[in-house]
């Protein structure tokens, strides 16, 4: 069955069925519901998983014959690096970008980082073709994210100046908390709240409950367009 394929690829890939929903603008439950169900996905959702994932081999896909990948290596996604892109509609691919890769210890935090700008000092650049506009990356730890990301792993955004009016509800931010102090610097799936001044975080470890907190504690934040881990 195509949901048993799916299900299979979507564990290779080691993302997440609330990740891959949102990659394919998907309801949420939707493509989790059917593999657990064992039910039919309609060709609308296919042809959205065959244009965002262009990896997957369709034929293997829909009718189980040939490799689950399409460069025919099977083993590919445990030997190599593994780059991950989360673009919005509105977002433009550059074709050559140098990335500046930052170590968080040196730049004291992301604040002074946003606010230093060009002035901050990065560790190394970073360049991967056909990627959207990224302003820096830093190093991840926790494991908050997990599988989407593990300890190590890195993290490539975009800055968004306007906290208040400029969050996409569901995806994927960087953010620097105000806690008690001092900040807290985590990477989180933000959604709405129901109680008003605030968001939600969201964590994809299902042993990380979500948290709501005061929008006014976000002292920085930026929108995750790429991840990248070694393997």
């Amino acid at each position: 069955m195509v949901a048993d394929r799916l299900k299979k690829y979507i564990k290779t890939r080691e993302i997440s069925y609330y990740a891959f929903e949102n990659s394919i603008d998907a309801s949420r439950g939707s493509i989790s519901k059917a593999v657990k169900d064992n039910k039919s996905i309609g060709s609308n959702v296919l042809e959205k998983i065959f244009q965002v994932y262009s990896d997957l081999n369709p034929v293997w896909l829909l009718t189980g014959e040939g490799n689950m990948l399409i460069d025919n290596n099977s083993d590919a996604l445990a030997n190599e690096r593994i780059i991950r892109t989360f673009s919005l509609k509105t977002d433009t691919n550059i074709d050559s970008q140098q990335i500046p890769l930052y170590d968080l210890e040196a730049v004291a935090g992301i604040v002074p980082l946003f606010n230093e700008g060009k002035a901050a000092v990065p560790s190394d650049h970073i360049s991967i073709p056909h990627l959207p506009k990224c302003d820096g990356a830093i190093y991840v730890t926790g494991d908050s994210m997990y599988p989407l990301l593990r300890s190590g792993d890195i993290v490539l955004y975009k800055e968004v100046n306007d906290i208040v009016n400029n969050i996409f509800w569901g995806e994927m931010y960087l953010l620097s908390i105000d806690n008690e102090g001092e900040e807290y610097i985590t990477v989180k799936f933000i959604q709405r709240s129901e109680e008003p001044g605030m968001i939600k975080l969201v964590s994809e470890n299902k042993y990380h409950k979500d948290r709501d907190i005061e929008l006014y504690k976000v002292k920085a934040l930026a929108l995750v367009k790429a991840t990248i881990r070694n393997n």
